[in-house]
């Protein structure tokens, strides 16, 4: 098993988090006293050796999955904190360690050493630098990895933090100069971005989402942050913002969703994580409590505006928020309690916990969501350890430094489906040595084990394997994909397979349609039969004429046949096509108008 570095930051802080909220009485006095009486942009007196650019990557770059390999997992630890606190810290070193040499940042490290190995820790694997910072929240101001050309070079990107605290800003730069990697500094006029990590997530595909948080921290003007200090705000547009994080990290798909009225701090990852590629996890209070009605909002604009990289609707797994022990939620006092303030480790999952009752059923939405994965609940509610009080849980704490030569597998999991003759997994799959061969591994029986067939490279890095088999309805099919690059490097996806596994139900003739209608905008898009066998009718509904095309496209993403390209109407017009001209099958029925894609799947029998 490939071994990830795990970082642990330690300092001697105790803060709050939140925004526009001043300082803690316990932030390390000198960490903000030196930039008292700073004027301009005092994130960046740096004395580091890494090679630090303030300009964009010249090449195009994609920034990292959060579920993609990594080779470093960051954490700052206070020594300010009690036993209780530290013990959480402890608990992630403990469930990382059989796959993670870690690294301790610190400034006395023989306090950590005697700490963990007093808690029975196994210290073979740690090792420690030494660093100032100024606060645990290193998913803020934390490194960013960002690819050269999907699969080259790793490189790290650093925004401004919105916070004026001159440690934590200099820390990234730190693990820069640790792992020898190249990083990329947003702090120069016109690229100079104040952004928190918290608020940022990635599909590592382009697209990334966002609350208004991050117009607000760039819309000019300063913030009062107490002690004296004033945070002091670049001035850009949302269109300036989206430039600076396509040039610097790939992003061409920029999703900014309204700020939670009870979220002190706006940052998503305390209400939402991305799975996957296509797969929102979302927090879910009871009908009208707290946050849940801004969030249910948030969701069905991102629904209604926007699709997948894969160009279909994001598929929604909701989980419950849990209450206060007296009942209560944000809206009533209650402390932010959530779940989707989890970190991935490879091929664990670290969640935070809470109380039995609803722990389990967070539990079982991970593992039935994510299987195979190693999902470890690590309690931040506990009294002397209550870590959700300072508005943070797991995610908030820790970061990742992605691995040097990712190998990567892009997938879109195979959607339920009626019998077929065969059915068709495909993936794009890049490693920068080329790739010398992929397997897909399949089975309807996990005790019986897999079956592995062979991959073709159909073009470019698109590669394809046939389940060819009479499999009997109804029925579910377990699978996973296995590459291995021309360096010798092998990996799955899902990261822990055979353990973990893609899944699809073959569904019997009792099954309803697979196949609903989608609206975007004012656009409303249906196909039916479907499953077809012969003439399929596509019904466009639209409140005013607009031009556009329509076509058909293979699993590839491939053109195959051209419906209609011009003038649509207003009102209703119904589209058809002959399902017998094209060999069985999946394919998609694409409706294009200036930007706006819709994807309906076809199965075609």
């Amino acid at each position: 098993m490939k071994k990830i570095l795990f970082f642990l930051f330690i300092s001697s802080v105790t803060f709050a988090q939140s925004l526009p909220k001043g300082f803690a009485p316990n932030e390390r006095e000198n960490g903000f006293l030196k930039s008292i009486g700073i004027t301009e942009n005092p994130y960046h007196n740096r004395s580091v050796s890494a090679n630090i650019s303030t300009e964009p990557p010249t090449e195009d770059v994609r920034t990292m999955a959060e579920w993609e390999e990594i080779q470093a997992l960051t954490i700052t630890w206070s020594t300010d904190y009690n036993i209780q606190e530290e013990a959480i810290l402890t608990q992630i070193v403990e469930n990382a360690i059989e796959q993670a040499q870690v690294v301790i940042v610190c400034d006395d490290e023989n306090t950590v050493e005697s700490y963990l190995q007093n808690q029975g820790i196994n210290t073979e694997n740690v090792s420690y630098i030494k660093t100032d910072f100024n606060n645990i929240w290193i998913r803020d101001y934390g490194q960013n990895t960002v690819y050269k050309n999907d699969v080259g070079e790793a490189i790290l990107v650093d925004w401004i933090y919105n916070r004026n605290r001159p440690y934590d800003d200099l820390v990234a730069e730190k693990v820069a100069e640790f792992f020898d990697m190249n990083m990329h500094n947003t702090t120069q006029d016109p690229w100079d971005l104040m952004a928190t990590g918290g608020n940022f997530m990635s599909d590592g595909m382009g697209t990334a989402f966002s609350s208004e948080l991050i117009l607000d921290e760039n819309s000019g003007g300063y913030a009062w942050q107490g002690f004296g200090e004033n945070v002091f705000y670049p001035n850009h547009s949302q269109d300036d913002i989206n430039d600076i994080l396509q040039e610097f990290m790939g992003i061409n798909n920029y999703i900014i969703m309204e700020n939670l009225p009870f979220d002190g701090i706006h940052h998503i990852d305390m209400h939402m994580k991305l799975l996957d590629e296509e797969t929102l996890l979302i927090a879910e209070y009871p009908e009208g409590v707290a946050d849940g009605p801004q969030i249910e909002a948030n969701l069905q604009y991102v629904l209604d505006n926007y699709n997948s990289a894969f160009g279909t609707p994001y598929k929604v797994i909701r989980i419950p928020s849990p209450p206060s022990s007296t009942g209560n939620y944000p809206d009533n006092n209650g402390y932010y309690r959530t779940y989707t303030n989890s970190v991935f480790v490879n091929n664990t999952l670290l969640v935070p916990f809470y109380r039995t009752e609803y722990d389990t059923i967070a539990q079982r939405i991970y593992e039935d969501a994510l299987p195979g994965y190693n999902v470890v609940g690590i309690d931040v509610d506990n009294q002397g350890a209550n870590l959700i009080s300072y508005s943070g849980a797991i995610h908030c704490i820790t970061h990742s430094v992605g691995v040097d030569e990712p190998l990567l597998i892009q997938h879109q999991s195979l959607e339920d489906t009626y019998p077929l003759d065969e059915y068709n997994v495909t993936a794009s799959i890049q490693h920068n040595s080329g790739i010398a061969s992929a397997s897909l591994f399949w089975t309807t029986d996990l005790e019986q084990g897999y079956q592995e067939i062979q991959m073709t490279n159909t073009q470019d890095n698109n590669w394809q394997g046939n389940i060819s088999a009479n499999i009997e309805a109804p029925n579910k099919v377990f699978y996973y994909i296995q590459a291995n690059a021309n360096s010798g490097k092998s990996l799955t996806r899902p990261l822990p397979a055979p353990q973990g596994y893609f899944d699809f139900n073959v569904l019997g003739n009792n099954a309803t349609n697979i196949l609903t209608k989608t609206k975007i905008s004012n656009i409303e898009m249906s196909v039916y039969p479907n499953p077809a066998s012969a003439i399929s009718c596509i019904p466009i509904n639209s409140d005013k004429v607009f031009n556009g095309k329509l076509s058909i496209q293979n699993v590839m993403g491939q053109e195959v046949a051209l419906i209609h390209n011009g003038e649509f109407v207003k009102g209703q017009k119904n589209f058809f096509i002959h399902a017998n001209h094209f060999p069985k099958g999946m394919y998609f029925i694409v409706l294009e108008n200036e930007g706006i894609l819709i994807k309906e799947k076809l199965l075609i029998q």
